[in-house]
């Protein structure tokens, strides 16, 4: 026999989890508008932000190779890249192999800028994470990173390749 429900006591339906995708998306938001906040006061966009920092790690890459990092279009990185070597923080010089591929460089100014803007973001990360055991904070990295490379292996994966047509006729 079940024992009798005390009306004075409300029972609250289970409210399920949060989906973590849109944590994510919650979390990317937020963080964004705080990066840009961070980074705009050195004088560059966060598309500039991450542009001088992944030169940084990887000189020579072109406006292509750029633009699929950031995801962006390489018409809109090669707007990116001009606007910081027109200021002074990127420097361009031609492939040897490829005479239309320009490879882009971090100079001294734009490190300079890159520093500055690292210390503000490593505020904002600080905000962030501020709450969270070292523990929790490796853990995290490495679950977000497993994660996106995940989704891009499994996009790969799934995406459809049109199929051939030959008179008028699907190849199959």
């Amino acid at each position: 026999m079940c024992a009798p429900v005390d009306p004075a006591v409300s029972v609250a339906p289970l409210r399920p989890r949060s989906r973590v995708a849109y944590l994510v998306y919650r979390l990317e938001r937020r963080l964004r508008i705080r990066i840009e906040q961070a980074v705009r006061q050195h004088g560059v966009t966060t598309t500039e932000y991450v542009t001088l920092s992944l030169l940084r790690r990887h000189d020579g890459m072109s406006c292509t190779e750029l633009a699929r990092w950031t995801f962006v279009t390489p018409q809109a990185m090669n707007q990116v890249v001009s606007a910081l070597e027109r200021r002074g923080l990127v420097i361009r010089r031609p492939d040897d192999r490829h005479a239309r591929t320009r490879r882009a460089s971090v100079t001294a100014d734009g490190l300079d800028v890159l520093e500055r803007c690292e210390r503000s973001v490593d505020a904002v990360e600080a905000d962030m994470l501020g709450d969270l055991p070292a523990e929790a904070v490796e853990l995290m990295s490495a679950s977000l990173a497993t994660c996106a490379r995940a989704l891009e292996l499994t996009l790969a994966r799934r995406t459809p390749r049109p199929r051939a047509v030959v008179d008028g006729t699907p190849d199959d």
